[in-house]
């Protein structure tokens, strides 16, 4: 839920040790240690972990998902920036997902109402821009403390959860470093999709629906989710329960809250965790998760948790860490109130010829179908698209003309809702495919130029300089980057598909 996701992961390949930033996401550290809880689990875990992997999803920073626009943008800079969440890189080889029991008999919709509270913010809108990373912190921790607890009891929270969550709370630097520091999307989409979207994901993935068939069969009559897509959320997110977490949330909230880059946003975040503790739905101790203070499988930020998550089992409360049943349904509730189409596609394949309006591949534009298959755009096994079809499409070039290529559907601007990552909403969503039966997708043309990570934040410093707002030059390229990137090709007359490489950048280093 773009909002925090985060993780640790046990191989970190080329990816550095860093940290991580809505609807959750990956980071790769030091394996974090668990806290002492004081009681145990209220219920046995229905889902046996896949892996032995700790997943932590991060934060959802400022990106705006782009307006649907049906001509090609003028060529300036569209808004949005893409600070992301982390999902849970997949181990090695992760096992197959052992049997579990059998689901618990549902009772009928009428007899589980969702459970809710007021909402304590538009869990439907983007998180505000977050500051520069190099901000500075002033002021007193403690002292902040103390105004927050004021606010948190003017806002009704009692003064015994106020007490038991927030008595004896201090600062933890490690969560402001991670937070700082979010190298795994920094890496190529080839790369990103290849660590997460594993063979394994798609086994379990298939696994989890055959195990909750009545589960799914019932969301997808009562929100239209389809199974694939949750279970890819699901996988990304914590493998199926077996990386959620494992550091106190109330102190990552706290401490997040307090810091400058993203404050208000955790601000939020934190008194929501205590109205979560208020309403009796958890503990203190309960709240054992993900650096970003992310809650379950999914990875609910606590305003998320608040309006979204539902008793879907019957049992008369919420449970997203242990109750399949409320994780799927939870889910699929957060999802159509995020704007899913019932009936409708996500993203597909495709193959482009070697000539296209480049330009026209962006996010920003959308086409109907009978468009790009004029312009030669077919099915990725060379079939002809639905040419009588009148539904608007974008193409979307992750890697540039020589890569990948996917059309993304409406319903694809959901996963930028819940991730602002490119790399990672295209890996989910194809994901999702790939759960329903479609094969990896083509890896494009060998030998694809990949800038390193002090090259990407050239190209972003070098558009900076001529105006363009790139957000952090952080070597990440995401939306507002691909925007100005895609309008410097037009100006040098190199092809518009918004993929940085080596000409551009020396074009920007000759040209002006």
């Amino acid at each position: 839920m773009r909002f925090p996701l985060l993780l640790v992961a046990v191989a970190l390949m080329a990816v550095p040790h860093s940290a991580p930033a809505h609807a959750q996401g990956i980071e790769f550290g030091p394996r974090d240690e668990a806290p002492v809880r004081s009681k145990k689990p209220r219920k046995p875990a229905p889902i046996p972990p896949a892996a032995p992997l700790e997943s932590e999803q991060d934060a959802a920073a400022a990106v705006t998902v782009p307006p649907i626009r049906t001509a090609p943008p003028a060529q300036t800079p569209a808004p949005g920036r893409p600070d992301a969440v982390t999902p849970a890189l997949a181990p090695a080889a992760a096992p197959a997902i052992p049997d579990a029991a059998p689901e618990k008999p549902l009772v009928t919709p009428a007899a589980v109402p969702p459970v809710r509270a007021p909402a304590a913010t538009d869990t439907a809108a983007l998180p505000p821009p977050p500051a520069p990373a190099n901000c500075k912190n002033s002021g007193n921790f403690n002292a902040w403390l103390a105004q927050f607890r004021q606010e948190a009891s003017a806002k009704g929270v009692s003064s015994n959860t106020i007490h038991n969550a927030l008595d004896g709370m201090s600062l933890d630097g490690g969560i402001i470093a991670r937070d700082r520091k979010q190298g795994i999307f920094a890496i190529s989409f080839l790369e990103f999709s290849a660590k997460l979207a594993t063979p394994a994901r798609v086994k379990n993935g298939r696994a989890q629906i055959g195990r909750n068939a009545a589960t799914f069969d019932r969301v997808a009559q009562e929100f239209g989710v389809p199974a694939s897509v949750i279970t890819g959320f699901w996988a990304l997110e914590s493998d199926f329960g077996a990386g959620m977490g494992k550091l106190p949330i109330l102190r990552s909230l706290a401490t997040l809250a307090y810091d400058c880059r993203r404050g208000p946003m955790f601000r939020a975040e934190l008194l929501a965790a205590l109205q979560i503790i208020d309403r009796g739905d958890l503990t203190p101790d309960d709240m054992v998760g993900s650096w970003a203070g992310e809650l379950g499988q999914t990875q609910f930020l606590p305003t998320r948790y608040l309006e979204h998550a539902i008793d879907y089992d019957g049992d008369k409360r919420p449970d997203v860490f242990r109750s399949s049943a409320d994780i799927i349904g939870s889910t699929a509730n957060y999802m159509t109130h995020l704007g899913w189409r019932k009936g409708e596609p996500w993203l597909q394949e495709v193959r482009v010829p070697t000539e296209l309006p480049w330009q026209d591949a962006d996010l920003t534009i959308k086409h109907p179908l009978s468009k790009w298959a004029g312009w030669g755009v077919t099915a990725a096994d060379g079939g002809t698209l639905q040419q009588d079809s009148d539904l608007p499409a974008s193409l979307v070039l992750p890697m540039g003309r020589f890569g990948p290529a996917f059309l993304a559907y409406a319903n694809f601007d959901i996963y930028l809702k819940w991730n602002q990552s490119l790399n990672y909403a295209i890996t989910a969503a194809y994901l999702a495919t790939r759960i329903d039966g479609a094969p990896p997708f083509q890896q494009g043309r060998k030998g694809i130029p990949v800038l390193d990570a002090e090259s990407s934040r050239e190209v972003q410093r070098r558009l900076a300089d001529r105006g363009f707002d790139v957000g952090e030059i952080d070597g990440k390229i995401g939306l507002k980057t691909r925007q100005a990137i895609k309008a410097m090709q037009q100006k040098y007359g190199l092809p518009a598909d918004s993929y940085p490489t080596p000409e551009l950048l020396a074009a920007l280093r000759d040209r002006q």
